[in-house]
């Protein structure tokens, strides 16, 4: 990625009342907008063999679509879907793919690369590995991203994920930057008048809270090593200087930013909680910052009522365009990504 960080915050300019939208960003995420499938993509040169698809089906969860498993999940509940490469055949972009993924490497087939969307229609590698590593990757559940789901569910309006670094004092100070400006932000923030009037209408049972809080991961945690590795790979020089990094998460597992702790400030953390709990004037979710977290969830099973239809949902995946006009704001971050 760039080695330059700016958050950019396309907000839609609403021509008409009608159209205004009044419901706080991280809650019109929530209930509206779906997280994007990712691509997982299996480079063989033989037909897997029997346990090779048995383990392959193990690992993928049930929302995982694909012709060879015999899966068709309905697109709005679909996490995904698993391709097959054969890395004789292929020709073209995938060809290519493969010949970048592989490098000067010796690798083992099967091998598995699973790949989403890191900003607009930015495709970026998640996770990668030989199939037998893939049961043990954490690619698609962990106990932080459980941990994720049940307070988001439960209300809180933004989550900040602290990753640990090697250099504990920076770690300390973040954690306790964190610490002291979450309950402030809690106090000061004003959520949008007109919630629940027509345009502004809420889908769910969750509670409309102020609420923020913080949670922690360790750099060396193995269970958490997928999170830990993607959001380093998005950052790898303050990850190779030892710092700690920052991820406010809101919606449905959507991360606004990977955040180096030396850019945080309690000026940033200020604008970033503002722009989150703001009228959502940009309902398209492409025009929006941010990028989803990969996590086995049922969200529509959890928000909404059993046969109780979802509101439309727009992701970087589906339509564009709703008839509005934009003009896009910039929201700085200091000089990083």
């Amino acid at each position: 990625m760039a080695n330059r960080i700016f958050l950019l915050a396309l907000i839609t300019m609403i021509g008409s009342i009608a159209l205004a939208c009044n419901i706080p960003v991280f809650r019109y995420a929530l209930e509206r907008w779906r997280p994007d499938p990712c691509e997982i993509l299996v480079f063989h040169q033989q037909d897997l063999s029997v346990s090779e698809m048995q383990l392959l089906e193990t690992v993928l969860p049930a929302r995982v679509e694909g012709s060879l498993i015999k899966r068709n999940i309905e697109r709005a509940n679909s996490l995904g879907e698993v391709k097959f490469v054969n890395t004789v055949k292929s020709s073209g972009d995938v060809r290519a793919l493969w010949e970048q993924v592989k490098g000067d490497s010796a690798i083992n087939l099967p091998y598995v690369l699973v790949r989403g969307d890191v900003g607009p229609l930015q495709q970026f590698p998640l996770w990668r590995g030989e199939l037998t590593e893939f049961k043990q990757s954490g690619v698609f559940q962990s106990p932080a991203r459980k941990e994720l789901c049940r307070r988001l569910i439960a209300g809180d309006a933004v989550i900040w994920l602290l990753i640990t670094g090697k250099d504990q004092q920076a770690t300390q100070r973040a954690r306790q930057q964190l610490a002291n400006e979450l309950p402030r932000l809690s106090k000061q923030v004003n959520l949008p008048e007109g919630i629940g009037l027509p345009g502004s209408e809420l889908y769910s049972e969750v509670p409309l809270l102020v609420q923020f809080s913080q949670l922690e991961i360790d750099h060396d945690d193995e269970q958490e090593s997928f999170l830990v590795n993607l959001f380093s790979s998005i950052r790898p020089l303050e990850t190779s200087r030892g710092e700690p990094l920052i991820v406010p998460v809101f919606g449905r597992g959507r991360a606004l930013e990977v955040i180096p702790a030396s850019t945080l400030n309690a000026q940033l953390m200020t604008d970033l909680t503002l722009f989150l709990s703001g009228a959502c004037s940009c309902q398209v979710k492409d025009q929006n910052p941010g990028f989803d977290l990969l996590i086995d969830h049922d969200w529509n099973q959890e928000l909404f009522a059993t046969g109780e239809e979802p509101p439309p949902a727009t992701s970087i995946k589906q339509g564009r365009g709703s008839g509005q006009t934009t003009a896009p704001q910039l929201l700085d971050i200091p000089p990083g990504r």
